[in-house]
């Protein structure tokens, strides 16, 4: 008679591989599923035989309206960017010029000094 264990195979199931295997993919820039996107998944499921373009999968239209909707917060952000700096090199302006209009406002020398200063 065989021994019960004979039969059975040891196996242990753990999740670290799956896990670390991810965070691989990601430390590469690969998407972390790899059935997420890819040319089977990305491209059609049929073409025309006469070349009329096909129409966009599902995915296909989101990833686009989202491509579009991060475009539009870039040229905005970008534009936001542009607002700031010039306003900052404004307020730079304008502090110098109160610097400068504070320093010709101030108290002149009057008599022997005036004189003296003016015939040198």
């Amino acid at each position: 008679m065989e021994p019960v264990n004979a039969w059975y195979t040891v196996r242990s199931f753990s999740s670290t591989l799956v896990r670390d295997t991810k965070q691989w993919r990601v430390s590469q820039g690969l998407p972390a599923n790899r059935n997420a996107e890819g040319i089977l998944t990305d491209g059609p499921d049929y073409t025309f035989l006469d070349g009329r373009p096909t129409p966009l999968l599902h995915k296909q239209k989101l990833r686009m309206l989202k491509q579009r909707e991060y475009a539009a917060q870039i040229v905005e952000m970008c534009a936001e960017l542009d607002f700031a700096k010039e306003r900052h090199q404004n307020l730079l302006k304008a502090e110098a010029e109160e610097k400068q209009k504070y320093i010709e406002s101030r108290l002149k020398p009057k008599g022997n000094m005036l004189s003296r200063n003016s015939k040198k």
